[in-house]
């Protein structure tokens, strides 16, 4: 049984950073394509990163060049590095794995992640 568990989030201030991690557990397998959504209350889900199995990232354009996704295969774990962060940024964020593809194009679509951690809330303000 896949299970993520995500932690780092915290509140900070405008043109700050935070470092979120996402630990996989319950999968040894080599198809896997992690991804990091964001929701506000009351609006929609939404994709903000995405790396695959060749290491291979996409970014929605409201965070490119401002947030880096990685992974320590090593330790199972996903990173979402946040710089110059603003309020808009403001969010519960969730880590998310699929395992239907080797490849992933595109900013990630939570209709094709089955497997979602906790959560972890992003507090930037002004």
């Amino acid at each position: 049984q896949v299970q993520l568990v995500e932690s780092g989030g915290g509140s900070v201030q405008s043109g700050g950073s935070l470092r979120l991690s996402c630990a996989l557990s319950g999968y040894t397998g080599r198809r896997i394509c992690m991804g990091w959504f964001r929701q506000v209350t009351g609006k929609e889900r939404e994709g903000v990163a995405v790396i695959d199995n060749r290491g291979t990232t996409n970014y929605a354009d409201s965070v490119k060049g401002r947030f880096t996704i990685s992974q320590d295969n090593a330790k199972k774990t996903v990173y979402l590095q946040m710089n110059r962060l603003k309020p808009e940024d403001t969010a519960m964020y969730y880590c998310a794995a699929t395992l239907r593809y080797d490849v992933y194009l595109g900013v990630p679509n939570r209709g094709d992640f089955d497997y979602w951690g906790q959560g972890t809330q992003v507090t930037v303000s002004s």
